[in-house]
């Protein structure tokens, strides 16, 4: 769902009628004006004409970010008509796609062409520049994140001019806006890497919490893709590996799929959630079935078929990074915490792995990294939970997720990034006057 739509105005140009909202109800933002661009020329236009007016100005993906990292109360650039592939080199091996563009369109796009991406994270609804921006990731042993996969792209800065940039052409800005938080100015387009479409297996299938943990580094480095899911109140977990296959392919059969999918992982979830919400005491013995609901299963599709999942019980999201090695000293000082206190938590603990990558301001920037989710459903008290976990996850010098509830501030992550000064050093000569900012990135990036 996009929800950049409660935005209006007349032919997607007029002013703004209503709230921006993000996916998760938790942010809001009341712009003086917004507009949709159909081309990288508009786009400039539009800001150069908010500069002549004294504007701010944040683009806006589909609202999946927790955090107000899109929010503005200056000028608003809205996706919807920014969009589409705009080349497919399938010699040099990438895509060139509108910003606006949403992952979901890419990867139809990219499977019809018979390309993939190498990895991507499990939902298909954010727009590229919005996932890239605000540094969305999947699980991998060998592949990073969607932004580690950029090439080249293309970017509006604060006068209005056009910078392209690579590796080669303009190197020191394209190492910053390949997860650049909006903070340089807009994107217009991005190239990625692709290689041809291949197939993966999968194989999800429960685990005890114990035996997980003691197997974590055994299981990371056996699979190519590994993740796992443990379940508040009990001593179970879900695990999934992703491998590559010669196949043949065997997808999910459509009923067996659609329980699995849809109706266990999303519509008895749903109903699990809202009855833990209004009774928070039996949120424990739901979660002693929920641990128990999905059954082992193996299945081999294309990529973005296996990486992605429908999700569609909303949620508040926290997430940290945390060094890989301190992956289950983590996990288990959250675990003691939600069994010593009385905190009532319905949805599980999500796990996942990136190696380390190059990008200044990556969450697995120069390290191997372990991701630890922590979530509680929409409309439920999250803060004291949230708080207590983060209390873990910076002790063990945790870098939170961009698009995620976090209350870190610049001197913190000044510490927790060795590149940062060199981030905000382009973000200085680009930007100086802060016509990108908004108080997410005073407070992330300073002033």
């Amino acid at each position: 769902m996009a929800v950049s739509s409660a935005v209006g105005g007349s032919g997607g140009r007029g002013p703004t009628t209503g709230p921006w909202r993000n996916w998760a109800g938790n942010v809001t933002a009341r712009p003086a004006r917004s507009v949709a661009p159909a081309s990288t020329g508009e786009l400039a236009a539009a800001v150069r004409a908010a500069a002549a007016d004294g504007l701010t100005v944040k683009a806006a993906g589909t609202g999946h970010s927790f955090t107000p990292a899109a929010a503005t109360d200056g000028l608003l650039v809205r996706p919807e008509r920014l969009t589409g592939v705009r080349a497919v080199d399938r010699e040099a091996g990438t895509v060139t796609v509108a910003a606006g563009t949403p992952l979901k369109h890419l990867n139809e796009t990219l499977a019809a062409h018979g390309l993939s991406l190498a990895n991507m994270g499990d939902i298909m609804e954010q727009t590229v520049s919005g996932a890239t921006s605000t540094g969305t990731h999947g699980t991998g042993r060998d592949s990073a994140s969607i932004a580690a996969q950029i090439t080249a792209l293309e970017l509006v800065t604060a006068d209005g001019s056009v910078l392209a940039c690579s590796a080669e052409e303009n190197p020191e800005v394209f190492a910053a806006a390949r997860l650049g938080l909006g903070a340089l100015g807009v994107i217009s387009e991005l190239t990625l890497a692709v290689e041809p479409e291949f197939l993966l297996t999968a194989r999800e299938e429960p685990m005890p919490y114990d035996e997980v943990t003691d197997r974590f580094d055994e299981l990371v480095a056996e699979n190519e893709h590994f993740e796992f899911y443990w379940f508040p109140h009990t001593g179970g977990c879900n695990t999934k590996r992703n491998n590559r296959s010669q196949g043949p392919a065997a997808p999910p059969g459509r009923i067996s799929g659609w329980i699995e999918d849809e109706l266990l992982s999303n519509g008895v979830f749903q109903l699990a959630c809202a009855v833990g919400r209004a009774v928070p005491a039996a949120i424990p013995g739901i979660a002693k079935v929920s641990s128990r609901a999905l059954s082992a299963r193996t299945y081999t599709d294309i990529p973005y078929k296996v990486f992605t999942s429908p999700r569609r019980v909303r949620f508040v999201e926290m997430e940290y990074a945390l060094p890989r090695a301190a992956a289950v000293a983590a996990l288990g000082e959250l675990k003691s915490l939600v069994e010593r206190s009385d905190f009532k938590v319905s949805f599980p603990v999500e796990v996942r792995t990136a190696p380390a990558d190059d990008i200044p301001l990556s969450t697995a920037s120069g390290r191997d990294t372990v991701y630890l989710a922590v979530h509680m459903y929409r409309g439920t008290p999250y803060q004291a939970y949230f708080a207590a976990a983060e209390r873990i996850m910076t002790a063990h010098d945790g870098r939170p997720h961009w698009g995620k509830v976090h209350t870190r501030d610049a001197a913190y992550l000044a510490d927790a990034y060795p590149r940062f000064g060199e981030f905000t050093a382009v973000r200085d000569r680009l930007d100086p006057e802060r016509r990108f900012a908004n108080a997410y990135l005073r407070r992330v990036l300073g002033d």
